[in-house]
């Protein structure tokens, strides 16, 4: 309950039990985004999301995950789906393409479906950034994407919770 001089905070508590996750992991660059996949997967339990409620789809490559994504949001109905890929400059304008279209895909999912959807994907300039962020000296983004999804989750279940009519 707040009072006429206090803002209504919504600041859930980080805990996974119960939460139904999937996983869109992206083959291309897959030395990367295993160890994305494992520091995910890892960080998911140790915030109580049973292995059972986990599920793993592999696509070939970043520019996929999205329609992975939306196809688990409406066959499996999960609570939050996480993306997780690797995309490394190259010689090409390949790069930029991948790394937007991914980016604005899996933003369409979770705006089109009311499903978060959360963007695990590493974009890195060189070989030696990419290791970096997926294990290395810059933490690994699987790790994050797994809390972003678990916080991002239970703020949005607890918005809509408060949006229902109170019963008397």
């Amino acid at each position: 309950m707040t009072t006429p001089n206090e803002a209504l905070v919504i600041d859930p508590p980080l805990e996974g039990a119960g939460l139904r996750v999937a996983i869109v992991a992206a083959r291309f660059n897959e030395f990367f985004v295993g160890h994305l996949v494992e520091a995910c997967q890892r960080e998911l339990r140790r915030h109580g999301v049973s292995v059972n409620d986990q599920t793993l789809a592999w696509v070939p490559g970043s520019f996929e995950l999205p329609m992975a994504a939306r196809e688990l949001i409406g066959s499996y109905k999960p609570d939050v789906v996480i993306c997780l890929g690797c995309i490394i400059r190259g010689e090409t304008s390949h790069y930029d393409h991948v790394a937007a279209e991914s980016a604005r895909g899996i933003a369409r999912a979770a705006l089109d479906t009311g499903t978060p959807v959360i963007y695990g994907v590493v974009t890195a300039e060189t070989v030696e950034q990419a290791i970096n962020r997926s294990g290395a000296k810059a933490g690994n983004r699987g790790a994050d994407a797994a809390v972003a999804a678990i916080a991002m989750t239970r703020t949005v279940q607890n918005i809509r919770e408060m949006s229902k009519p109170k019963s008397l």
